[in-house]
């Protein structure tokens, strides 16, 4: 009997491998000992393909910190500049507003100077003058001062001299009459006082200084 063939040659079946201590002797030996080692590093709880080397990695938790510490800086610089350019615009604020104020009551003066003035004369009775004293109580309330009084030394910042004459009355340059009140708003002065001065003759002042 013919067997049957394929390709005119005899059909081979299926090789067969001998399998000795696990391993399979048609593999390639320079294999065994790789498998060997991967198996010691699972074993060794070393991650595979790395050789289990000890090599330190770098710590995560440097990185968060070094950023927290950054956006803490961040945001307090932030909240200095906010806080100053609070301060700064309360402060503007105030100055218009004292300006605003200094620039109406200026123009009030001139009411102020003929109510004053019809005051003194008697003019100013009954009602006129509940009307006259209210005035001067807002304006009071908005800041308004006024100034100049009889004895005050004489200062050329906030006095106008009208007149002027020497007495040995005096020791120094002194407001004897207030010819009209001076006034201002904080720091803004609206009106110089208009008074007459007084002082000491020219070697009574000398001696006076070489004393001082």
């Amino acid at each position: 009997m013919n067997r049957p063939t394929d390709g005119g040659g005899p059909r081979r079946g299926p090789s067969l491998e001998i399998v000795r201590d696990g391993r399979r002797s048609g593999g390639s030996p320079a294999t065994f000992p790789a498998r060997a080692d991967r198996r010691e590093e699972r074993a060794a709880g070393a991650p595979p393909g790395r050789g289990g080397t000890d090599a330190p990695q770098p710590s995560r938790q440097e990185s968060p910190a070094a950023e927290l510490r950054e956006r803490t800086a961040d945001l307090q610089r932030l909240k200095a500049e906010y806080d100053n350019y609070r301060k700064r615009v309360r402060r503007d604020r105030l100055a218009v507003r004292e300006i605003a104020v200094a620039n109406v009551l200026g123009k009030l003066l001139p009411v102020l100077d003929a109510v004053t003035e019809a005051t003194g004369q008697g003019e100013v009775t009954g009602g006129f003058e509940r009307v006259a004293e209210e005035l001067r109580s807002e304006l009071a309330a908005l800041g308004l001062e006024s100034f100049g009084t009889v004895g005050d030394s004489f200062d050329p910042f906030v006095h106008e001299a009208v007149s002027y004459r020497c007495t040995d009355a005096v020791e120094r340059p002194t407001c004897t009459e207030i010819l009209r009140p001076g006034y201002r708003v904080g720091d803004h002065l609206l009106r110089p006082a208009q008074v007459a001065v007084a002082e000491p003759p020219a070697g009574l002042r000398e001696a006076g200084g070489t004393e001082g």
